[in-house]
């Protein structure tokens, strides 16, 4: 129990740390939210709770493969942002994210790589 609270805090600590960056400097706000800070924990945490190597190892692969199809979202927002507003363009970034993640999933299936 007390270890869950501490990954908890910990990782929570990140998203906070990011957000008050943000608030101060947005280049140096953006570039730390940029850095894999959540995948590292994840990986620190499989082993330090010793889960197999080949574990580790996939969740590593896969968030690869699973980023590449959320990086448009990060150029369609700010375009969206003062046409539709907050809200608005938050929905239609995750749709398109949606969507775009399940042709890039039909797409390297091709390649022999299952993500669904």
């Amino acid at each position: 129990m007390a270890w869950d609270i501490v990954k908890y805090a910990l990782t929570a600590g990140v998203v906070v740390i990011v957000s008050e960056t943000a608030k101060r400097s947005d280049k140096l706000g953006a570039f730390i939210a940029a850095l894999p800070l959540v995948t590292l924990l994840a990986l620190i945490w499989l082993y330090v709770e010793k889960q197999p190597m080949e574990k580790i190892a996939n969740h590593a692969w896969y968030t690869f493969w699973y980023v590449l199809p959320t990086l448009p979202m990060f150029l369609v927002f700010p375009f969206l942002l003062p046409r539709l507003g907050f809200w608005p363009t938050l929905g239609a970034c995750v749709v398109l994210t949606v969507v775009l993640f399940g042709l890039f999933a039909v797409l390297v299936r091709r390649f022999g790589i299952n993500l669904l």
